[in-house]
């Protein structure tokens, strides 16, 4: 994705988060460029920081390679009116941090985001940490920073130590190692026309009636989804949405076709974008 010179793109969480570094990384810009970052504390604060012009850009965190769909942001997709313009895949390496001086046997609890807590359970259940859940990874080491903290350590990105000048203890400290984050990029504006490789997302609803789940699903024989999954709706108890990651253009003779499909049988539909794929992670 291009953009203008030194682009605003805003995300969710304080400095140093894997949400900034996919912000730092969401936009194709000239060497040299500054791509300014602006941090809200909830997705809501950060769809609303695009919609009315206080930031050009923004990157939504929407599914973790081990944690599943962020599904609080999947639901917001359905309702904004703001463009996907693109995706970036971020690598989560998480690591302990503490403030200088402070030793492995100095903490007695360890600070980051639930999710982050969760990807970690095997070190925190190694030396008996009490984990305590914040807002944030980097929010995190950030408060540890401000309160002197010196029985604490937070689990964040390398980033975040080198920002609230924490040492790193401790490297690549998730249980697993492939460990990955997606974002979409948000935009007012559609995206560029471009000849890479495209995913196009859609969200829909059918009606309660057999077998129409399964031949509104049918459209879609032939194209490489990436992602499937069900959502229960907000306004309607007992009722789901469908939300689809395929492959290729809604543009593309094959995609258009199927998309037609999908718009005739459904009662509600809703495309989310069509856009440039990521092709390799931010490492």
């Amino acid at each position: 994705m291009t953009a203008d010179a030194s682009p605003t793109v805003a995300f969710q969480g304080n400095s140093g988060s894997y949400g900034e570094i996919a912000a730092l990384n969401a936009m194709s810009t000239p060497p040299g460029t500054t791509v300014n970052t602006l941090g809200y504390p909830t997705f809501h604060e950060l769809l609303r920081a695009i919609e009315n012009g206080e930031a050009e850009y923004g990157v939504l965190p929407v599914e973790n390679s081990l944690m599943g769909a962020i599904h609080q942001a999947i639901d917001l997709l359905s309702d904004t009116e703001l463009h996907v313009i693109g995706e970036v895949v971020v690598r989560v390496s998480h690591c302990l941090m503490a403030l200088p001086g402070v030793e492995l046997r100095d903490i007695r609890r360890v600070l980051s985001q639930q999710p982050a807590l969760d990807q970690c359970t095997n070190l925190i259940k190694e030396y008996g940490w009490h984990p305590v859940a914040k807002h944030d990874t980097a929010g995190s080491a950030k408060d540890i920073q401000e309160r002197g903290a010196r029985d604490e350590a937070a689990i964040a990105s390398r980033r975040a130590a080198e920002l609230y000048g924490l040492n790193i203890l401790k490297e690549e400290v998730e249980d697993e190692a492939f460990n990955y984050t997606r974002f979409m990029v948000l935009s007012r504006h559609e995206p560029l026309p471009s000849d890479a490789p495209h995913k196009t997302s859609l969200v829909f609803a059918v009606r309660h009636t057999p077998g129409f789940l399964v031949e509104t699903l049918s459209e879609l024989r032939g194209l490489n989804l990436s992602r499937i999954e069900s959502r229960p709706r907000r306004d309607r108890a007992w009722s789901y949405l469908m939300y689809i990651d395929l492959e290729g253009k809604a543009s593309d003779p094959q995609v258009a076709l199927a998309l037609a499909g999908v718009l005739r049988k459904a009662s509600y539909a809703k495309i989310i974008g069509s856009y440039p794929m990521a092709l390799a992670p931010v490492e």
